[in-house]
This record gives structure tokens, C-alpha cells and sequence, in this order.
């Protein structure tokens, strides 16, 4: 039997991506995945009955569990790369992907990329001026919440609202 915790990056990315398409396949969309082909574009979706076109871009944690964090309570994160600061089109949606390592049960967190985008802006800049010591760098932390807490410093997108959203395209519309 293979040691999970020995698994690559790519094999991880790979089932989340496989995963995703699965799921879009399972709901009457037209999807096919990109395999690095397409910039910042991991499957494009097409719908079959409204003729409308849709890029997802496919980001999959293996193990990760729920965090603790001072400005957001509890979440789930993934890292991305300050490009996707400025990925905010109507049509462009991510799905985060958490597999549990125990269990390999998929959780799919569909969010549009003008939310994800104005997270990790903020985000950024707050992480940059809680601490002087901080080095601007190109990573950026995208967190989702997993409890309805009012108090957040900034706010942040809840799972409760994009978990299983796979009508998506119903707010590019």
C-alpha cells in the first residue's frame, strides 16, 4: 500500500483537478481539463444550455485540517500566488478543493474570482501591516471560514455559503 503522506504535489493537484471535472460532468456541464496548457486555467467549462463559457481554476489541499486563526477563527486555507490578485472576471471561478487524508473525502468550495481576489488583497495588506517585521513576498494565503462569526478583522468568504456551489455560473450571469 502506497504511504499517502509520500504523495507529490502534481498526483494531489491531478485528483482534485480529476474530482472537480468529475463532479461538473455529473451536473450536464460540457468541462475539460487544460493539463497546463491554458494560464491560470485549470478545466473549461462550457454550459449546454445557455451556450455560456466558464474557466476554473482548481486548487487542492491533501491535509488539510481546520486552523485556528487570530483574524478569521476557524478555516481552511490554501496558498496562491499574488497573480491571482488580479484575476477578476465574471466568468473565472475557483474551486478549493480539501482532501482528507484519512478518509479521501472531498470537500469543493466554488467561489468567484473577484471574491477570492479582493480576500487576498486585503488579506495581504493586513498581514503587511500587522507586523513590521513582515517581508512582502509573492504568496498569498486564501482562508475560507468554517464558523458564522461576525467578529472577523476582515471579512471573510464563509463555507456555508460556496461549499457545493455547483450553480456557480448562476452569479456570472
Amino acid at each position: 500500500m502506497i504511504d499517502k503522506s509520500k504523495l507529490n504535489k502534481n498526483s494531489i493537484s491531478l485528483a482534485g483537478e480529476f474530482a472537480v471535472l468529475s463532479q461538473l460532468s455529473l451536473r450536464g456541464f460540457d468541462a475539460n481539463m487544460t493539463l497546463g496548457h491554458t494560464k491560470g486555467v485549470d478545466i473549461l467549462v462550457s454550459d449546454p444550455y445557455s451556450g455560456k463559457m466558464y474557466k476554473v481554476e482548481v486548487k487542492t489541499s491533501f491535509k488539510n485540517i481546520p486552523m485556528k486563526s487570530r483574524f478569521s477563527g476557524l478555516t481552511l486555507s490554501w496558498v496562491l500566488n499574488e497573480k491571482a490578485e488580479k484575476i477578476s472576471t465574471i466568468n473565472h471561478f475557483y474551486c478549493f478543493v480539501n482532501i482528507e487524508q484519512n478518509t479521501n473525502s472531498f470537500r469543493f468550495f466554488l467561489i468567484p474570482s473577484k471574491i477570492v481576489s479582493d480576500f487576498i488583497t486585503i488579506g495581504h495588506k493586513k498581514w503587511l501591516s500587522d507586523d513590521k517585521d513582515h517581508k512582502d513576498n509573492p504568496m498569498r494565503q486564501f482562508r475560507i471560514g468554517l464558523e458564522d462569526k461576525s467578529k472577523y478583522k476582515i471579512i471573510i468568504p464563509l463555507a456555508k455559503d460556496y461549499e457545493n456551489n455547483w450553480n456557480f455560473m448562476d452569479s456570472a450571469s
